[in-house]
């Protein structure tokens, strides 16, 4: 099967921020869809804020969850430095969405690593698109930290080979049943994410004229 017709996208963060919630829900929008998704994680110490990475393949067929280096059509960073230790799965010129949000993983605390400087002037030097923003501030804006997942899944909304409302419909079905005073708040989450995308994507463009002027 062609690999045009598979959809690669890498999602990484820090334990506690909702990568793997987020992949699954990703993954019921595309089979909702009739897609044939596969997906698989890596979670170093997850409820003590380790490093997490989860792998999501959708397409009409798809035989394994792993996503090679090279290969991934979207990278979705719920932590930046994360961000670009992962990039160099990407295709080349691929997008990067990017929490600008600091938080370190405790191997950085320990000393084990060191914080890079600057993750998001990084990414971009290796020739990869980036759309970043400060998603927790725009949780924190909304009223609770915890909506962040929601603020990234609709930062990739648009960026996906399904509509917007198909994946926005998958995040509400969550909270409906159990937590239906949820629903109205994790919308405007995901509208905030889209929003915070728009303007990421719109100030890159602007920079870049600015630049070529």
């Amino acid at each position: 099967m062609p690999d045009s017709q598979i959809t690669n996208i890498l999602v990484v963060g820090i334990g506690g921020q909702g990568v793997m919630t987020a992949t699954e829900i990703l993954a019921e929008a595309a089979i909702a869809l009739g897609h044939d998704a596969k997906k698989t994680e890596v979670a170093g110490m997850a409820q003590r804020g380790g490093v997490v990475s989860s792998h999501l393949r959708f397409g009409p067929k798809v035989l394994s969850p792993q996503i090679m280096p090279g290969t991934a059509d979207l990278l979705v960073g719920f932590e930046a430095a994360e961000a670009m230790r992962w990039c160099h799965y990407l295709k080349p010129g691929a997008l990067v969405l990017m929490n600008t949000a600091r938080l370190v993983p405790p191997v950085v605390d320990l000393g084990l690593y060191d914080y890079p400087e600057d993750p998001l002037a990084e990414i971009s030097k290796r020739g990869y698109q980036v759309h970043a923003f400060d998603a927790m501030a725009i949780a924190l804006e909304l009223g609770d930290m915890r909506l962040g997942n929601t603020v990234m899944l609709g930062a990739m909304a648009d960026h996906l080979p399904f509509p917007a409302s198909v994946l926005l419909e998958s995040v509400l079905k969550r909270f409906r049943a159990k937590k239906p005073q949820m629903v109205e708040v994790n919308q405007k989450a995901f509208e905030a994410g889209r929003a915070a995308d728009k303007a990421a994507a719109h100030g890159k463009h602007a920079a870049r004229e600015a630049t070529e002027a």
